[in-house]
Order: structure tokens, then C-alpha cells, then sequence
């Protein structure tokens, strides 16, 4: 094993396939009513009831994970002698990945022999979560670590991080969303289409009338955009709304079928970000798809 693979909770991966591939997981932190909690296990997650009581009125807070704690974290394989791949959230979103980044500068000092690179995925859910996979896959081939980490960052700059959200408020209530100005009322059935942009900031680009013409202009975006789809894992992130996730990636089977779809429901950390009803589409496309719409 030329290195480790390791991530965090915000990636959205199902955790049969994190044990399956081998890679390590740091969870975020969420709160509710001042209690803290974590979602190691998204088998043990109800995403059902707990989008339900969001859209009820829960109010559901996040905090970033502070260097200590990476360091903390990547300690252990460090001192087994092996380099580390971190795969982390977006910087434009959290202050996380520049916590990941002080917190390797602070091991690199202690095991000046390793390599540690930070990948910002700028995105999150499966937009990170794949690029986590993409990583094990390198791994897995004997990738040296270096040459690794610069293919990692080729693949960020191909993912495309693209979805629709039944209601604005949980990004605009987070600060998550950067183009203020592009926030439109929910009236007349008014959804809008958002994105990752080239720095992993979310920014709304489209609006359209309806819930089904915004899912179906996700997979428009994916039939103009998508490149190479046989060979690709493509992912869909839903937050409470499995039959809308079910029609995309119907959708996405029609004319471009992709090699695998993994359809995953977001966990509490980005889902309590989204809100109830939030859909999304992450596929690899050309270098610099983050400026297209």
C-alpha cells in the first residue's frame, strides 16, 4: 500500500463501501438542542425522520473540525510509517480544510519523512465522496503518493457538483450560499439550480418552474457535460426524496448510461445544509466544468 486514504464524514459515502475499500473516515460534528453528535455509520442514519423534523422546525447546527483534531487523527499512521491522502470538504464551504491543512504542516514537522497532502475536493457529499473512491482506486494501483495527489486534483477539476433544492433557507441560513443576489422567493413554484464553482463556493445559475423541470434539467446538465460516462461512477445525493432521486437516475440510464450510479441519501452534517428535498448530481466531465452552467 503506497498510502492512506482518508476523508471525512461530509463525503456521504455508504459505510459498506468505506470498510469495503479500506479508506479511514473523520466524522464532522452536528447539534441538536446544544447536544453534539457524529455519523460514522450511515447505516444507522434515518434520513427519513430526520429531514421530516427539519422541515417540522428542527434547527440543526454544524462546527468544523479544529487542527489539533486532524492531527490527532492522522497520527497513528504516520508513526506506522506510511504518507497520507486526505480527501477533505470543500474550502469554499468550511473552514475545515484549512484546519487539515495547519494540521498536517504541525505532522509534517513531527515526521519530516512522510508525505501529506490535502486534497480540497471543493465540493461535497459524493462530489467529495468519489474523488475519496478515485483515491483508493490510485492506491490500490501502487500510485506513488505524490503522483497521486496531482491526479486527485485533475479529477476536482473535472467533477461537476450540480442540484436543486426544494427551499433556499438552509443554505442562506448557513451562509453557504455566495451569490446572495441570485435568491428568488419560493413563489409561482420557482426551484433553482445551484452549483460548485471553480472555488467549491455553492452559487445559484438557473431557475426554473416546477420540482420535475428542475430534476430533469439536472440530467440535461449531465448529457450536455458528461464525459466518458461507461467508465464512471456517477452520484446522486437525496435529502428525504428517494422517488425524485429514483426519476433522475432514470433519466441519467436513457441517453448516456453511466458504469455504476450511487445513489446515497446526505447525511446530517451537509444534509442539515440543503434542507429537506434537496437533490444532487456529481459526474466527472471536462477540465474547468466548474465555470459551465
Amino acid at each position: 500500500m503506497s498510502f492512506v486514504v482518508i476523508t471525512d464524514t461530509s463525503g456521504n459515502l455508504p459505510t459498506p463501501l468505506v470498510r469495503a475499500r479500506d479508506l479511514k473516515m473523520i466524522a464532522f460534528p452536528y447539534y441538536i438542542d446544544g447536544k453534539e453528535y457524529t455519523c460514522l455509520d450511515t447505516d444507522s442514519f434515518d434520513g427519513d425522520a430526520f429531514y421530516k423534523r427539519i422541515k417540522a422546525g428542527l434547527v440543526v447546527t454544524t462546527s468544523q473540525i479544529p487542527p489539533q483534531q486532524y492531527a490527532d487523527f492522522f497520527t497513528p499512521w504516520l508513526e506506522q510509517g506510511q504518507d497520507i491522502v486526505f480527501v477533505c470538504m470543500s474550502s469554499g464551504i468550511s473552514g475545515s480544510c484549512n484546519s487539515a491543512r495547519i494540521a498536517a504542516d504541525m505532522c509534517r514537522e513531527s515526521f519530516p519523512e512522510r508525505k501529506i497532502f490535502v486534497i480540497d475536493t471543493r465540493g461535497a457529499s459524493l462530489g467529495e465522496g468519489i474523488i475519496a473512491l478515485l483515491a483508493a482506486d490510485l492506491r490500490d494501483k501502487g500510485v506513488d503518493t505524490a503522483a497521486a495527489a496531482e491526479k486527485l486534483e485533475n479529477y476536482v477539476e473535472r467533477m461537476f457538483n450540480v442540484f436543486t433544492v426544494d427551499d433556499l433557507m438552509h443554505l442562506r441560513r448557513g451562509g453557504r450560499l455566495s451569490n446572495i443576489a441570485a435568491i428568488v422567493g419560493m413563489v409561482l413554484n420557482i426551484k433553482p439550480l445551484l452549483k460548485g464553482n471553480e472555488e467549491g463556493k455553492i452559487v445559484a445559475f438557473a431557475k426554473v418552474r416546477g420540482r420535475r423541470k428542475s430534476i430533469e434539467q439536472l440530467a440535461a446538465r449531465y448529457d450536455k457535460l458528461v464525459v466518458d460516462p461507461e467508465s464512471q461512477i456517477v452520484g446522486i445525493a437525496e435529502a428525504g426524496c428517494k422517488e425524485d432521486a429514483a426519476y433522475l437516475a432514470e433519466l441519467l440510464r436513457r441517453k448516456n448510461p453511466p458504469r455504476e450510479i450511487l445513489t446515497v441519501e446526505y447525511e446530517p452534517v451537509t444534509g442539515c445544509h440543503v434542507g429537506p428535498g434537496a437533490l444532487a448530481l456529481f459526474f466527472m466531465s471536462k477540465k474547468g466544468v466548474r465555470s459551465e452552467n
